[in-house]
């Protein structure tokens, strides 16, 4: 396998995506750190998902009368021409919010893009002209009350193939993160991708597993310590017993971690905490952004 491969993308743009739910300005904030960190161009998109408020349609005939349908049928499409020009609107709002708050956090002059479709396609669409992609917990639509997150964030996270940062509700700056590691051929690619990143320079590193100490777990350790300490960072490496989703949570609280990197696709328990029902459990409980590498 090539040096590259190991490498989050060097070329293209910081893409952000935002809409009305509470996570618009720290998806914004977000988006601003991690430019500046990689030097990397900045855009803002906001999807028009149709799904998401569909024309009131039905077939009427043989309820009413045909001249009443004709003038129902006038209402629903000048209604939903109403609501598209509004929620266009609304977009452009939230782009020029965005660009704002970007600005004034030393980020400059960052572009801006609607799009009509799903969140999911438009992006894999846009993809191959992006360095990392950000993205809240949760979109406008999710049940907050409940700790849903949105669906929106799953699908993303499958269909792209690009590091996705998914944004904590408040921005605080990163001074600490920790690597999810378990040892794994895909752990062991995040280390090697976060050693040659600029977005992590400079920054005191926490190396966390979940096991019971074996020798295997204790050499793959070794391994990643030596990789992130030759590429200058300090490093911090722990193993405790227990579940991942406990001994990870845990860590993040105890050492004040404010960034998370895991393997968006991986093995053991590493796997179970991003595809399944896990995913959500581990990234609520954190309360700190998620880096997902692939």
């Amino acid at each position: 396998m090539s040096a590259n491969s190991y490498e989050i993308p060097v070329d293209g743009k910081v893409l952000a995506c935002v809409d009305a739910s509470v996570y618009a300005d720290s998806v914004a904030d977000h988006a601003a750190w991690a430019a500046q960190r990689l030097g990397a161009p900045l855009q803002f998109l906001h999807v028009l998902d149709r799904e998401a408020h569909p024309t009131a349609a039905a077939d009427y005939s043989g309820n009413i009368g045909l001249e009443a349908q004709a003038e129902l049928l006038q209402e629903l499409a000048e209604l939903d021409e109403k609501r598209s020009r509004l929620s266009t609107e609304r977009g452009r709002l939230l782009l020029a919010r965005a660009r704002t708050r970007a600005a004034e956090a030393g980020a400059g002059d960052a572009d801006s893009l609607q799009r009509h479709g799903s969140l999911a396609e438009t992006l894999a669409g846009l993809e191959a002209g992006v360095r990392l992609l950000v993205l809240g917990k949760r979109g406008e639509s999710a049940d907050f009350d409940k700790g849903h997150l949105g669906a929106n964030l799953e699908r993303v996270a499958r269909a792209v193939h690009r590091p996705l940062l998914v944004a904590s509700r408040a921005f605080r700056p990163v001074a600490r993160f920790a690597i999810a590691f378990d040892g794994s051929p895909t752990t062991r690619k995040c280390v090697q991708m976060v050693a040659r990143s600029p977005l992590f320079r400079d920054l005191p590193c926490h190396l966390v597993s979940a096991g019971e100490g074996n020798d295997a777990l204790r050499e793959a350790q070794a391994w990643a310590s030596g990789v992130l300490a030759e590429a200058g960072f300090q490093v911090h490496a722990s193993i405790a017993a227990g579940d991942a989703e406990s001994v990870i949570g845990n860590h993040v609280r105890k050492h004040g971690i404010d960034l998370l990197v895991m393997g968006a696709y991986g093995h053991s328990k590493i796997r179970r905490l991003i595809v399944g029902s896990t995913t959500t459990a581990m990234i609520r409980s954190c309360l700190v952004p998620v880096l997902l590498l692939r």
